[in-house]
């Protein structure tokens, strides 16, 4: 791979890898650094991605692989949620509407209370369009399970929301 293929693949890859990474890390250095840490693998062993199938399923493997091999590292997921439960970090533009301001800040905190791999599955499916199958390759899980996940966190998620939807 040249360096133009790189530069390409962060081009197209980048944004989103970045806002997939932040919904599991939570945190904005971490998902920087992983960020950086999987185009500098794959600079280093370009070959790496000859074998893919799907360029995009892929890339976010290795995002999904590095995020939970962090979030290991870490400890145990309880204390890793204790540590950024104080600060919620959105991964929706701000608004200029306080209606919709309100809106994107407790969809954020819905988000994060639910449980990683349902956020992996919601936002793959939600953010980045993929398909039940797309998301079962990319996070190398059966496709039932990607299924299930996501009505798992939709639900979770209608359930928090609901109050904000009666009250509009």
């Amino acid at each position: 791979m040249c360096g133009l293929d790189l530069e390409r693949l962060y081009d197209e890859h980048a944004e989103a890898l970045y806002a997939f990474l932040l919904n599991l890390t939570r945190d904005e250095a971490d998902t920087r650094d992983l960020l950086q840490d999987i185009f500098v693998k794959l600079a280093r062993a370009p070959d790496l991605l000859a074998s893919a199938r799907d360029e995009r399923a892929f890339l976010i493997r290795l995002a999904h692989n590095a995020a939970i091999d962090l979030i290991r590292r870490r400890g145990t997921r309880a204390k890793t949620r204790d540590q950024f439960a104080a600060e919620i970090i959105s991964p929706f533009a701000p608004a200029s509407d306080p209606d919709e301001q309100t809106f994107r800040a407790t969809l954020a905190e819905a988000l994060a209370e639910l449980p990683a791999d349902q956020r992996a599955v919601v936002h793959l499916k939600l953010w980045e369009g993929l398909t039940f199958e797309q998301i079962a390759d990319a996070l190398d899980i059966p496709l039932n399970t990607a299924a299930s996940r996501y009505r798992y966190g939709l639900d979770k998620l209608r359930e928090r929301l609901r109050p904000l939807y009666e009250e509009l």
